[in-house]
């Protein structure tokens, strides 16, 4: 029977079941594998002839030239976690012999839609997308619909994000148990006014957010929204945000990135306020900006190195050797302690 080409949409998955295979069988098919038989391997062959389709990702397996080339997409490359995240990509990239497309998006939706649509259009093998921001701020499935179309036609890797969907495969920092640890730390050191400090609504964040929250309310602490602030990921603009309320109380403060957390830091020398004396304080990444400043700051280690290792090796093992992979990965933080605390 000849399967008629339907459109330029059709995918792997469509492959799969014309040939009555699984996914992982489609391919290792056009990745060579030894572990197919002939008959099998003839089958999903004459599907992918008859219906025209030949993706990039599989262009090694049908005898064709693949690309070698991945497309990373940020938000910002100015921000350090990000640029620090296209390094480290960059470089394991290379080692395997890829090159690299970059592109930074910005925050608008319409945007970050806009530049994957681009950088699909340079025939990428795979793309990869860094920060939370990608994963939606959780109100909508819809803002991230175009992720999982792009994951129809090519695989899509997500550092420090999360959504769902086939083709979809994320690797993610365990936000949530970190910041519900140092929480827990900085109440059995008494203390009782924690300010969480966040920039965004980001997949990352709300993890973060609900560490926070379980920590407190597993001591038995109510959540105040007083004690939640949303500020810039900017030093002198948290530290000016915090001079200009006068009433605010608060003895810690755990922030979401280095940044808020030294922004704290310059805000308490301003006030003559004591660290870690009078107040704690603990930053998020473990950037060199915690041991750039004074005092240096207790940070916590995303592992951010470590993320993006593993996601390069998946892709590897992916494209190359045509094996099935973990959609899903999450990488245990480490508390970095210095002398913004006493714990």
């Amino acid at each position: 029977m000849r399967h008629e080409r339907k459109d330029d949409t059709i995918n792997i998955y469509d492959i799969a079941k014309l040939s009555g295979v699984s996914i992982a069988t489609v391919s290792r098919v056009v990745n060579g594998s030894p572990k197919v038989s002939q008959k099998t391997k003839e089958k999903v062959l004459a599907v992918m002839q008859e219906t025209e389709y030949t993706p990039n990702v599989f262009a090694r397996g049908l005898g064709l030239d693949s690309m070698k080339t991945v497309g990373i997409l940020c938000p910002n490359v100015a921000d350090n976690y990000m640029a620090t995240a296209v390094s480290y990509l960059e470089e394991s990239l290379h080692q395997h012999g890829y090159n690299c497309i970059l592109g930074c998006s910005g925050y608008d939706q319409k945007e970050r839609e806009e530049y994957v649509k681009l950088i699909l259009s340079k025939r990428v093998d795979t793309l990869m997308l860094v920060g939370s921001s990608f994963a939606g701020n959780s109100r909508s499935e819809l803002d991230t619909e175009y992720i999982r179309e792009a994951a129809a036609t090519t695989p899509v890797f997500m550092l420090n994000g999360r959504v769902e969907g086939n083709n979809i495969y994320c690797a993610c920092a365990d936000d949530f148990h970190a910041t519900y640890e140092v929480t827990k730390k900085l109440l059995s050191r008494n203390k009782q006014k924690i300010l969480f400090l966040y920039n965004s609504d980001s997949f990352s964040a709300r993890q973060k957010m609900a560490g926070y929250e379980a920590a407190l309310s597993e001591a038995g602490y109510p959540i105040k929204g007083e004690l939640k602030f949303k500020t810039k990921n900017n030093i002198e603009y948290t530290r000016d945000l915090l001079l200009e309320y006068k009433n605010l109380e608060f003895d810690s403060v755990v922030a979401t990135d280095d940044a808020m957390a030294v922004g704290v830091l310059k805000y308490a020398k301003i006030k003559g306020i004591s660290v870690p004396d009078e107040l704690s304080v603990i930053g998020y990444n473990n950037s060199m900006l915690s041991v750039s400043c004074e005092p240096e700051l207790t940070s916590i280690d995303s592992k951010l190195d470590i993320l993006c290792k593993k996601t390069i090796h998946n892709m590897i093992q992916l494209l190359e050797k045509g094996e099935q992979i973990d959609q899903n990965i999450t990488v245990s933080c480490d508390i970095v302690k210095r002398c913004s605390t006493d714990f």
